[in-house]
């Protein structure tokens, strides 16, 4: 296994490790699942870079890349909705295209067809890396506020407007990122 799908296996255990530190109670271990998001989301970033620059893809990598993508931020959505900051309907919309697209590319994959991401869908991975990053620095900054000074309900109230707004962005592109995989694929699915 080469440096790059290491880099990829590495962000599924840091997963694990950043949804045990989420539900631990205390700001040292909030302030931990956020470091530990954002090296899994720059472990995204290097594996791919070091993949097209060392010649490292592989069909593994172009597998396991998004797969990997998948499980870190549906746990760190599944973990919003058990919060409460996130509703249950936006998650299972996510939920839903992500099984719907990693279901064709496996199908595909069984027929000898590997399907890469589209641009699309890496910039909807983006986004919602950088969705759940904002997410976690509002879980933080409450852990702060509450341990150093004082919470106001009328900042919560704010803050989760702002989540709601964020995403409704992040719906919006992962409905249109699966809809345009779809509509590029669409030869190569009708031949499946």
């Amino acid at each position: 296994m080469n440096l790059a799908n290491r880099l990829t296996m590495s962000r599924i255990l840091l997963t694990f490790v950043f949804m045990f530190f989420l539900f631990c109670n205390g700001l040292w271990a909030k302030a931990i699942s956020l470091v530990v998001f954002i090296l899994a989301a720059l472990s995204d970033y290097f594996d791919g870079m070091i993949a097209q620059r060392m010649n490292m893809v592989t069909d593994f990598g172009r597998l396991m890349d998004p797969i990997a993508d998948k499980i870190l931020v549906l746990a760190a959505f599944a973990a919003f909705v058990q919060l409460q900051l996130v509703t249950a309907w936006m998650f299972v919309i996510i939920v839903s295209r992500e099984i719907l697209i990693t279901s064709m590319r496996l199908f595909a994959l069984n027929k000898g067809k590997v399907l890469s991401a589209a641009r699309a869908g890496k910039h909807k991975t983006v986004l919602q890396m950088v969705v759940i990053f904002i997410i976690l620095g509002f879980i933080l900054l409450k852990e702060i506020l509450l341990k150093y000074y004082t919470w106001n309900p009328a900042w919560e109230k704010v803050f989760r407007q702002g989540i709601f707004f964020l995403m409704l962005l992040t719906v919006g592109l992962t409905l249109y990122s699966g809809l345009s995989y779809l509509w590029q694929n669409r030869k190569v699915i009708t031949r499946l």
